[in-house]
């Protein structure tokens, strides 16, 4: 008999979590069961009992999976099963290991396999909000050694109120979206987007989740007391001589500290350091001849960790002590900027955008609504009509390697440029639009030099922007024996790597649209991240002021190689009569005109978008479509094409498959004897007037006279009185007999085949 053991968690609107452990994946070092309604997550993590040799890091993974019949589906494709991670998989298995990688001990390298499944959905809760505390949860009653425990939740505002974990509902009518990593005692990881928000908004958001993780970390706390696993596994990763280390410091910290004091381009400050290093190795190989090869790789493995722990000390030293930077800038400055519009003629858009030595050279792609992108994720069927792809290549930072696919780097960076400025695409503009930022070169805070951009770009190709967008990376180096602290602008990829904080800000001149933090850290108080956010508008206004001095707004026309695009909203209706049986109808204008038609039909009507290289064949088509959708009008004129030429009259197409008979007698205010003697032949255009349409029949009476003055003088035939009969004539009245019918027969099949047409194309 298995009895699992079940904690409860209670969210602020009286909604219930529960973590289970004991039933499922027993063999796991940990393995944890959640569910939310009938959302249900199983999370579990192994470690290795022993490093790889020579490992110096956390080898962590966190891989996030969701089950297509967790929601009652088939997976799309051939094979008809799951796949490669999507990218919401990837950016929220990120999420997770952004938040646990910090609190793994510093020597430990064990590695630790974190994996998340979905499992099964509803549809109403949204999982990736759970994720986070499924994977704390597994540490929790696992033996790992891990200084949480943590949780995540997503924090929304509606109406001025904030929302813990939010329905899919819910988050619709959000102007924030946020998903907060914390432990009890400290945030750890932010990530989100807003709708133009205030500093203080943005602080309020973290104070509220911060509240709803203590209940969750509680929680955890005593189901790892519950499961008897407060004690964690012994283990030695790391071997280390401590009179070496103390040598090193002694030695070292002032040649490192004089190095951080020069202000020396990447390159040769780290060219710089490395002599320092190699110098030092190069003395204690000479004073320890008696070591072995094998002895002296490990004592040069300790050199390179301590070494680390210098630099570190001495360029944290030097920020709290003098206010001096690795570049040499103040804690507030930013590095030139110069930009670029227009450097590339083939896209529809480019720029480049360069603050130090980060370059970022983006392009702009104007597409018609066949390029969107479709989402087919296990919860998320929708497309996408903004779409925003970061790639790094190596030799950005003048690494000799080969390039590979799309890391899981790129991918998030490039989320949180697209989140940065979505919000600013207008929601009716009719193109699909794909903004691809390159980093060439890259020393800090790429992700924001792609908004910047990025920005750039889309007002270079015409793109109707609301507001620019500006971004800037701020970093912290807090002192751990004081309260003494520095809050850096800008921050370069060193000081990302030896800082506390990682907190990126983008935003317009009215509020932030997207943020990233990761916290490096104990004991971040809200007073220090209000100072930061304050630093960072300021940083955000003149990095803006240098984006709008380049280009002030979006250009007021398209490229001339871009594609243009009309669109309008037509009657339900008359979608079938667009389309025709088979596509017959919209493939044939699409050929005549060159322009590419694409109709969707929604709650409002059907959306018709045409496109093409040049305004002529739009015209065109517009047209067409317009005639398709026009309903005739008595009293109406028209320029209408001859269709056909019968003894008594001609055939005008007056509308798209809307013919008319125009009689002899109606085609001028002269006399014909025969239909040669009035010129018109099929293909000839003429204006017509719609006179009638038959009540019982639907048939159209056309007349060109009547859009011609009558002439002086003109008498009309006189009405035969009741009773009076022509003279007859056999042969007259057999042809007119038969042309009347030839002419009925062919109206009649051309409006059967039209009626056909159209119940074919609605069907």
């Amino acid at each position: 008999m298995i009895n699992p053991i079940v904690k409860t968690i209670e969210l602020p609107d009286g909604r219930t979590i529960t973590l289970e452990t004991g039933k499922l994946a027993k063999q796991a070092d940990g393995s944890v069961m959640l569910r939310m309604g009938n959302t249900m997550l199983l999370a579990t993590v192994c470690a290795a009992k022993d490093a790889v040799p020579g490992t110096d890091f956390m080898p962590l993974q966190v891989d996030y999976k969701e089950k297509y019949s967790a929601f009652g589906r088939f997976p799309g494709g051939f094979t008809k099963r799951e796949g490669k991670a999507s990218d919401y998989e990837i950016l929220t298995s990120r999420l997770v290991d952004r938040a646990l990688r910090p609190l793994f001990p510093e020597n430990f390298h064990a590695e630790v396999y974190v994996n998340i499944v979905l499992f099964s959905a509803d549809g109403v809760d949204m999982p990736d909000a759970l994720a986070g505390l499924a994977a704390s949860a597994a540490l929790a009653v696992s033996d790992i050694p891990f200084e949480g425990p943590i949780s995540e939740v997503r924090v929304v505002r509606i109406d001025g109120q904030f929302v813990i974990n939010p329905t899919f509902e819910q988050l619709e009518r959000a102007d924030m979206d946020l998903m907060v990593g914390a432990t009890y005692d400290n945030i750890m990881m932010v990530e989100g987007e807003m709708s133009e928000v205030g500093e203080e908004d943005l602080l309020n958001a973290l104070k509220a989740a911060h509240e709803a993780i203590k209940v969750q970390c509680k929680a955890q706390m005593e189901l790892t007391e519950a499961v008897g696993k407060t004690v964690k596994r012994e283990y030695n990763h790391e071997n280390n001589d401590e009179e070496l280390r103390k040598q090193m410091n002694e030695e070292l910290y002032q040649p490192a500290y004089d190095t951080t004091k020069q202000a020396l381009p990447k390159q040769q400050r780290a060219e710089a350091f490395d002599k320092i290093l190699a110098d030092f190795k190069e003395k204690y190989e000479a004073a320890h001849a008696d070591l072995s090869e094998d002895d002296l790789a490990a004592k040069e493995a300790m050199m390179d960790r301590y070494y680390a722990d210098v630099m570190r000390t001495a360029m944290r030293r030097c920020v709290l002590d003098e206010g001096i930077r690795l570049d040499g800038r103040k804690t507030t400055d930013i590095r030139p900027i110069w930009c670029e519009v227009s450097p590339l003629p083939g896209p529809h858009g480019s720029a480049i955008f360069t603050r130090g030595e980060t370059q970022s050279l983006a392009t702009c792609t104007l597409g018609t609504k066949l390029d969107e992108k479709i989402v087919d994720d296990v919860l998320d069927q929708s497309k996408q009509r903004f779409l925003l792809h970061y790639n790094f290549p190596p030799y950005a930072t003048g690494e000799a390697k080969a390039q590979r696919g799309v890391g899981r780097r790129e991918i998030g960076h490039g989320h949180l440029a697209w989140r940065a400025i979505k919000g600013q695409i207008p929601s009716n503009y009719p193109y699909t639009v794909r903004v691809v930022s390159d980093i060439l070169e890259s020393n800090g805070s790429s992700s924001m030099a792609t908004v910047c951009a990025g920005t750039l770009a889309l007002m270079d190709a015409g793109v109707p922007i609301k507001k620019p967008v500006s971004g800037i990376a701020m970093g912290l180096i807090k002192d751990d024996d004081s309260d003494k602290y520095a809050i850096l602008s800008d921050i370069l990829g060193d000081e990302d790597h030896l800082g506390d904080m990682d907190f990126k800000v983008t935003g317009t001149r009215d509020g932030i649209t997207a943020t990233q933090m990761d916290i490096k850290c104990n004991g971040l108080s809200y007073e220090i991240l209000a100072k930061a956010l304050n630093q960072a508008k300021a940083g955000r206004e003149f990095i803006l002021g240098k984006i709008t001095d380049t280009l002030a707004e979006p250009r007021p026309d398209l490229k001339p190689h871009a594609p243009r695009i009309e669109s309008l909203v037509i009657p339900k209706e008359f979608i079938g009569a667009i389309i025709g049986p088979g596509g017959k109808i919209i493939q044939n204008m699409q050929e005549v005109t060159g322009a590419t038609i694409t109709i969707e039909e929604q709650e409002d009507g059907g959306h018709v978008e045409v496109s093409a290289s040049n305004k002529q064949s739009i015209d065109d088509a517009m047209r067409m479509i317009k005639g398709l959708v026009s309903v005739p009008e008595v009293g109406e004129t028209y320029e209408g094409k001859v269709k056909s030429v019968m003894p008594y009259g001609v055939f005008v197409e007056f509308l798209p498959n809307k013919d008319g008979l125009l009689h002899i007698s109606e085609i001028d205010w002269k006399r014909f004897e025969t239909i040669e003697e009035t010129g018109l032949k099929e293909g000839d255009t003429i204006q017509v007037k719609l006179l009638d349409i038959d009540p019982k029949t639907g048939k159209f009476k056309l007349s060109h006279r009547a859009l011609q003055p009558k002439p002086e003088g003109y008498q009309e035939r006189p009405e035969r009185k009741d009773g009076e009969r022509r003279p007859f004539n056999k042969d007259h009245h057999s042809n007119a007999h038969r042309n009347n019918e030839h002419h009925n027969n062919h109206q009649n099949r051309q409006e059967q085949q039209l009626d056909s047409d159209q119940e074919k194309g609605q069907e």
